[in-house]
């Protein structure tokens, strides 16, 4: 559960971080139009911060973390769906910022980060599910 609990307070630093250094980078490149780095603050609170408090909340009520080995992929994997997303949003707009060109294999990377997301969740539903049913046949006894 604290394992939860810890990564919520680390996307919420980054997530502020990264506000942080979009508000900065932006000002120091007197940028004022669209890029990536508009959206790496919500990225890493939404699914970084507020996911991990939903998925707390429900590991206190289902003892997800009894499945351990596949709460385990779940866990791994999703943090590294974040982070390669957020990675190539980093990438992308800096090199907007910067008025570099920006390859489709940018796209492509951040694609991947989003598939990896994916299948986290396709492994939290099958968590969850052994965990409802754990605990149907546990209340059964």
């Amino acid at each position: 559960m604290k394992k939860l609990m810890y990564s919520s307070i680390l996307y919420t630093i980054l997530g502020m971080l990264s506000g942080l250094f979009y508000r900065e980078m932006s000002k120091a490149e007197n940028f004022s139009g669209y890029s990536q780095l508009n959206v790496t603050h919500t990225h890493l609170l939404v699914l970084g911060t507020i996911m991990f408090l939903i998925f707390l909340v429900i590991e206190n009520q289902l003892k997800l973390t009894k499945h351990h080995t596949l709460f385990n992929y779940f866990f791994y994997v999703y943090h590294v769906g974040i982070l390669v997303t957020v990675a190539m949003q980093f990438v992308n707009g800096i090199a907007v910022m910067k008025g570099f060109s920006v390859s489709p294999a940018i796209a492509g990377i951040s694609g991947l980060g989003h598939i990896t997301i994916s299948i986290a969740f396709i492994l939290f539903f099958v968590l969850l599910n052994k965990s409802i049913n754990a605990n149907a046949h546990q209340n059964k006894s």
